[in-house]
C-alpha cells in the first residue's frame, strides 16, 4: 500500500517509496491490505490544505513527510461505509478547520485506490448511481402541481437538486424515505452542525430551514408518500433544520392528522433526546421509531462537542429509557470519528449504554468534521496502546449484543421485523 501524495493544485499521485499511513488522535499507524477496502464508487478524493503528508520509511523504519512536504490526500465515502482511519498528517501551526466532510485515509496499491473503511450498510437508498436526477427534476414540475401551496414541498426542492440531498431526491422519486424539516431552532450548539455555524469556524454545508411548516403541510406530503411507496419511512429531524423536539406542538398535530388517516408506514424522529418528557408526547400521538444522535457515550466529551442549551446528557440517556419504556425501536446515531470511538475507554462506555437501556440499534455514521480539531474540542488525549479499532470495536458488540442491529440508515418496522 504506496502512500497518496497531492501538490499544492490537487494533482494526486503515488510515493514510491513511503508506505501508505492513516491517523487516529494525531498517532500513525502503517495501513496493510487486510485494513483496506477498494475506494467505493462515488466516493471522493480531497487535497487537505496546509496538512503534510505522513508515510511509513521501510528502510529507515520511520513515519515522516515526503522530501517535497506534499499534502495529504483523505476520502469522502458515500453513505453506507463507515472510515476506520483518518489520512495521516503534520501541520505547521493551527490552520483554518477542513470542510464539514468527513475524511478516511488513503492509499494506491496495484494500480487502484484503497481506503481504509468498511461497509456498515448494504441498503442503496442513498447511492447516487441509481437516483434519477433527469426524473427528479420533472417529478419536482409535477409535485409543484399536485401541491400548489405547500411551502415544504418547495423546500424539499431546494434540498433535492442544488444540495443534493437523497432523501428529498428520494420523496420526488417517491421512494425510501421522506424527509419531513420541521424546526428552524436547536437547543444545541454543536460543533460540526452542517446547517448553522455561529462563530463561523467553517462554512455550513448546507441552509436551515427559516420557517415551521404547518401540519397540514406535513401530513400532507407524509401521507402522500405513504400511500405512493411500498414500504415507507417519513421521518422529523433533518440536515436542513435545527432539533425537531423544538417544534414539538407542530409535529404532534401533524402526527395526529397522518395516524387519524392510516397505520401505514413508519413514522421516525431523528433527535438530540434534550426533552424526555416532549418526545413522550410524540410517541403517544403516533411515533414508531426515535433515533437519537451521540458522539460519545461519556457525557463529558458529548457536553464539549454537542453544547447543550438548557438540557443535559441525563436528558439524552432519560429519552432512551422513554421510548423502551413505551415499547418503540430506539437506535443511536453514533458519529464515528477513528481514535475516539475506538478508545477503550469510549467503548467501555457505549456498550454499557447499550446494557444499560436496552439500545436496538446502532448507525455507524462518519462524524463530518476535522479530525484534529475534533480532539482539541474534546480535550481528549487517547493514548496509542488504548486504541481497538473501528473495525475492531463493531465486531465485539456484534458478539456480545447478538440481538443489537448494526447499519448506517433508519429500518421501517416491516424490516425490525424481519431482523
Amino acid at each position: 500500500m504506496q502512500l497518496l501524495i497531492s501538490d499544492k493544485h490537487g494533482r494526486i499521485s503515488d510515493h514510491p517509496q513511503l508506505v501508505a499511513c492513516g491517523m487516529k488522535a494525531g498517532h500513525f499507524f502503517r495501513l496493510g491490505a487486510g485494513q483496506m477496502i477498494e475506494l467505493p464508487e462515488t466516493s471522493k478524493l480531497f487535497m487537505l490544505p496546509l496538512r503534510y503528508a505522513i508515510g511509513y520509511d521501510r528502510s529507515e523504519n520511520v513515519f515522516k513527510a515526503p522530501t517535497d512536504r506534499y499534502l495529504s490526500v483523505g476520502a469522502f465515502l458515500p453513505p453506507g461505509y463507515t472510515a476506520t482511519y483518518s489520512p495521516a498528517y503534520v501541520t505547521d501551526a493551527d490552520p483554518k478547520p477542513l470542510p464539514l466532510f468527513s475524511y478516511a485515509a488513503a492509499a494506491f496499491h496495484k494500480d487502484r485506490v484503497f481506503v481504509s473503511a468498511m461497509r456498515a450498510d448494504r441498503d442503496l437508498r442513498h447511492d447516487c448511481r441509481f437516483i434519477d436526477m433527469a426524473r427528479v427534476r420533472k417529478n419536482i414540475g409535477h409535485f409543484r402541481k399536485i401541491f400548489p401551496r405547500n411551502r415544504l414541498v418547495r423546500h424539499l426542492e431546494l434540498c433535492a437538486v442544488r444540495y443534493g440531498c437523497p432523501n428529498a431526491q428520494n420523496f420526488f422519486l417517491s421512494r425510501y424515505e421522506c424527509p419531513l424539516p420541521t424546526s428552524p431552532s436547536c437547543n444545541a450548539g454543536c460543533a460540526g452542525c452542517i446547517s448553522y455555524q455561529k462563530k463561523k469556524i467553517c462554512r455550513a454545508s448546507q441552509p436551515r430551514i427559516k420557517f415551521v411548516p404547518s401540519p397540514e403541510e406535513i401530513a400532507q406530503i407524509a401521507l402522500f408518500h405513504i400511500e405512493k411507496v411500498r414500504d415507507p419511512i417519513v421521518s422529523f429531524g433533518q440536515g436542513c433544520e435545527g432539533e425537531p423536539l423544538m417544534a414539538a406542538d407542530t409535529i404532534e398535530k401533524a402526527l395526529k392528522i397522518i395516524r387519524s388517516r392510516t397505520s401505514r408506514g413508519t413514522i421516525n424522529m431523528n433527535t438530540n433526546g434534550s426533552r424526555p418528557e416532549v418526545l413522550s408526547g410524540l410517541l403517544d400521538a403516533g411515533l414508531d421509531t426515535v433515533r437519537v444522535s451521540l458522539n460519545s457515550a461519556q457525557k463529558i466529551y458529548y457536553t464539549r462537542y454537542y453544547k447543550p442549551v438548557r438540557y443535559s446528557f441525563e436528558d439524552v440517556t432519560s429519552s432512551i429509557k422513554t421510548v423502551k419504556a413505551k415499547k418503540k425501536f430506539v437506535s443511536v446515531n453514533y458519529l464515528t470519528m477513528s481514535g475516539f470511538t475506538d478508545w477503550e475507554e469510549e467503548f467501555r462506555a457505549f456498550g454499557k449504554l447499550i446494557e444499560c437501556h436496552h439500545i436496538d440499534m446502532v448507525q455507524w455514521r462518519n462524524l463530518n468534521f476535522d479530525p484534529m480539531l475534533y480532539f482539541k474540542i474534546l480535550r481528549a488525549q487517547p493514548e496509542r496502546d488504548k486504541l481497538i479499532g473501528v473495525r475492531e470495536v463493531i465486531g465485539l458488540l456484534k458478539t456480545r449484543f447478538p440481538k443489537l442491529m448494526m447499519g448506517y440508515f433508519n429500518p421501517s418496522r416491516a424490516t425490525i421485523a424481519r431482523q
